[in-house]
């Protein structure tokens, strides 16, 4: 099934112009209280006739270049309404996820706190799943059709991509989106670099979310978080004995860094093992250098990869 709703993208995009590592709690007095507003039911739900007060309401997901009709076909179309009754199944309300939001918003205030607390608003577009979650300053949108199931009948996606489209996926999808806005990436583009870089958006979960497991943080099974606790060792010696980690050979970002099927180690362990393992041993490198130093959250995301890396005395598990 093909859903479609380009305009909405284009609006959202415009809006944008484990535990073995709890960390502490965020101050008790910052408790906030959230209300999450649910447009995908707002506009499925309103009568056609009714459309202008969805467009008054919330005139920043209706692009101007599009007439009413486009809109009157959509609220009513079967493919999207299906899609629409399938996300009402999964997500018939969202307390929880809502109680889960606060306390995410809760310790991004103690870590950032001229950090403002956006509304939260959750949509049904088009299965983008690069944009699963959108984080503004004063909105996060929570594209709620890719949170469904990783074997819903609607996926006609690799595995390594919709092993993430669950439900638990979704407060780490927010803080994803959340440390973009944070993190500058290095202009060195050494593989080095680009693994702490992850790293360092991997350990703001660590802090954001301290109380979810490491497998749910990076989006791994658990049976390839362990395969890389296993083989940290045998993928360290594999970077220094190849000579790859002051490399700026483009293609290692595809072998080891961006969402795959399985690492490209060019080896007989490549089917065994997850993607992603370069971004997973800066997660293991930047762990390090804060337990080995006296550094806020925010400094460490100032300071550059080079500086990390000489200060970390990462030693891997043998």
């Amino acid at each position: 099934m093909k859903i479609y709703l380009g305009s909405l993208a284009l609006c959202l995009l415009f809006l944008c112009c484990g535990k073995n590592n709890k960390t502490e709690k965020a101050d008790s007095e910052l408790a906030m209280s959230i209300n999450v507003v649910r447009f995908d039911k707002i506009f499925f739900e309103t009568p056609p006739q009714d459309l202008n007060k969805v467009k008054e309401e919330f005139p920043f997901f209706f692009s101007p270049g599009n007439n009413d009709e486009v809109w009157l076909e959509k609220m009513q179309n079967p493919l999207w309404r299906e899609l629409y009754g399938e996300v009402q199944k999964k997500f018939p309300d969202f307390e929880n996820k809502e109680s889960e939001l606060e306390d995410l918003f809760v310790n991004i205030k103690h870590y950032f706190p001229k950090t403002p607390t956006p509304k939260v608003i959750t949509v049904i577009s088009e299965m983008d799943y690069n944009n699963k979650v959108i984080y503004t300053d004063s909105l996060v949108i929570v594209s709620l059709e890719m949170y469904l199931g990783k074997d819903h009948k609607f996926y006609q996606f690799p595995n390594y991509i919709k092993q993430n489209f669950e439900p638990n996926q979704i407060l780490p999808d927010v803080v994803s989106s959340f440390s973009v806005q944070k993190i500058k990436p290095s202009s060195e583009k050494s593989l080095l670099s680009q693994m702490i870089y992850s790293g360092k958006k991997l350990y703001m979960k660590d802090k954001l979310l301290p109380d979810y497991a490491d497998n749910n943080k990076i989006g791994y099974s658990p049976e390839q978080i362990a395969w890389c606790e296993e083989n940290e060792g045998y993928i360290w010696r594999y970077f220094i004995e190849k000579e790859l980690l002051y490399s700026y050979d483009q293609k290692l970002a595809s072998r080891f860094i961006n969402p795959a099927p399985f690492s490209k180690f060019y080896l007989e362990i490549d089917n065994d093992s997850p993607g992603q393992v370069g971004g997973w041993i800066g997660w293991q490198i930047v762990r390090s250098y804060m337990n080995n130093n006296e550094v806020s959250l925010q400094q460490l995301l100032d300071t550059s990869p080079k500086e990390i890396f000489e200060k970390s005395k990462y030693k891997p598990k043998k």
